[in-house]
């Protein structure tokens, strides 16, 4: 009887302040899996449930993993598996997956970072300082004083032409701006 030989499949798990993404490679390099989700605090339940939606689509098989990440450490460390920088992670995705971009911007839960890219040179990688401004909290807490989803900016930005003048220097200044506009209207 012929030994069943296991698919090996190539997972990318990027474990930030608020969230958690993974990504599933195939031999050849092809997506067959994606999740991306809040996990609340809660990195357990959130790695349990993606990965069993996971198993689902691809069964038993071996895994080569590597992790990513501002809390990705940590969980790497605890579990022995590889752990890779966020930013250098982002940078050599960008290399590898689309040579064509110049300008790779990542705002994450508490900072955002902005990598430029130039024919033969080593990435530029610029993060903010301090200031939550610009972040994906800072994010959340706009669409929060709106009342809204935080996916449902964009669609809010298109359908309006009116600019209100806020500050753009400082996150503090310019939700303190924003909540002055909503308790006008």
């Amino acid at each position: 009887m012929r030994e069943r030989v296991l698919e090996t499949y190539r997972l990318g798990v990027d474990i930030g302040s608020t969230t958690m993404k993974v990504a599933l490679l195939d031999k050849s390099g092809n997506l067959v899996f994606s999740d991306y989700r809040r996990h609340n605090a809660n990195i357990p339940f959130t790695a349990k449930s993606i990965l069993q939606q996971m198993w689902k689509k691809t069964g038993n098989s071996n895994l080569k993993v590597c992790i990513t990440g501002s809390v990705g450490m940590g969980f790497a460390e605890k579990s022995g598996y590889a752990f890779v920088q966020e930013v250098v992670a982002s940078a050599e995705f960008i290399r590898q997956r689309h040579p064509e971009v110049h300008t790779f911007v990542d705002i994450g839960g508490e900072d955002s970072k902005m990598i430029f890219f130039e024919d033969g040179k080593i990435p530029d990688i610029r993060m903010n300082g301090s200031c939550a401004g610009g972040t994906g909290a800072f994010i959340d807490q706009t669409a929060s004083l709106l009342g809204v989803e935080p996916v449902e900016l964009s669609r809010l930005a298109e359908s309006n032409s009116t600019i209100y003048p806020i500050a753009s220097r400082c996150g503090v200044f310019s939700k303190t701006d924003i909540q002055n506009l909503v308790s006008r209207s």
